[in-house]
């Protein structure tokens, strides 16, 4: 089947990412939100990344008007029946995943594919609860996904293998590297990232050194693009604790349990760049003085 339309649910900072990915496309994009505010939000998080893009002059003025205009919001999932595949990118709660492919299951078409953008959730257990576990994939874009060249395509026991050949195809048509993998406890990236990522701050919490040399030891040592406290600001330290929270539970291995100096710095809101501070500090006025 050649997907000639998408579905995005959920305008977050992936969702937007990936409904600009498939506009660039041009595919014509649907995105869903829960309610108005959140949508308008979302769609302006689209236009701002486009219109830094411009300004940078990484972007023509005329892509990012054509890009916007292929993106079409919503608040019904009603509005989705005719779809060909649908991207799930709504927060790591295995509730609300299930609760909302219920409810997609009964409104789209027999056809359509169904997607999750899950970075550590199951996707078996997802497909199960839908009448369609055979057209049940994982696609999982990594942060920012217009910038992000890979794409993990998880692959369950359960799935057709048209399904995934599909997969792979609509992943090079956005201009993605696609990579398959089973469905497996954070698949590869976050499998390998997190062990790797919970040292650091437990490195940090027993006073090895500053987190800024952290991470110039990381980026000059094993030549890494960033090192991983700038990385856990970027990914959002709410997300990183709840994949480490996920893989833990699932695995019961020692080396995905959530640090404590994690669980500390979210009780006192710093979540990274999203609030403006985490293991660093992105208020405006420390900006304006670097």
């Amino acid at each position: 089947m050649l997907v000639a339309s998408v579905a995005v649910i959920g305008c977050g900072t992936m969702g937007a990412g990936i409904a600009q990915v498939c506009a660039r496309a041009k595919l014509p994009v649907l995105v869903t939100e829960m309610d108005e505010d959140a949508l308008v939000g979302g769609m302006e998080r689209i236009r701002a990344f486009l219109d830094q893009g411009v300004t940078r002059g990484k972007v023509a003025a005329e892509e990012r008007d054509a890009v916007l205009a292929g993106i079409v919001g919503t608040t019904r999932l009603e509005d989705l029946a005719d779809c060909d595949l649908v991207i799930e990118a709504v927060s790591e709660d295995m509730d609300l995943k299930v609760s909302l492919f219920r409810r997609l299951d009964e409104v789209c078409k027999a056809s359509c594919v169904f997607a999750s953008n899950t970075s550590s959730l199951n996707i078996t257990s997802l497909a199960r609860e839908t009448s369609r576990p055979g057209s049940f994939i994982g696609l999982h874009f990594f942060n920012p996904a217009p910038l992000m060249p890979l794409v993990e395509v998880v692959r369950t026991k359960i799935a057709k293998e048209k399904t995934v050949s599909e997969g792979i195809d609509f992943i090079r048509r956005l201009g993605k590297e696609p990579i398959v993998c089973d469905d497996q406890p954070g698949f590869i990236v976050n499998r390998l990232i997190t062990p790797f990522l919970n040292e650091a701050m437990r490195a940090l919490d027993g006073g090895l050194a500053s987190p800024a040399d952290i991470d110039k030891a990381i980026r000059l040592g094993l030549g890494h693009p960033m090192g991983p406290f700038e990385l856990l600001d970027m990914v959002g330290l709410d997300t990183s604790r709840a994949v480490a929270r996920s893989l833990h539970e699932q695995t019961r291995d020692p080396q995905f349990a959530s640090p404590p100096l994690l669980d500390r710095m979210l009780q006192d809101g710093a979540l990274g760049r999203k609030t403006g501070r985490g293991f660093f500090d992105y208020s405006p006025k420390r900006e304006s003085n670097d």
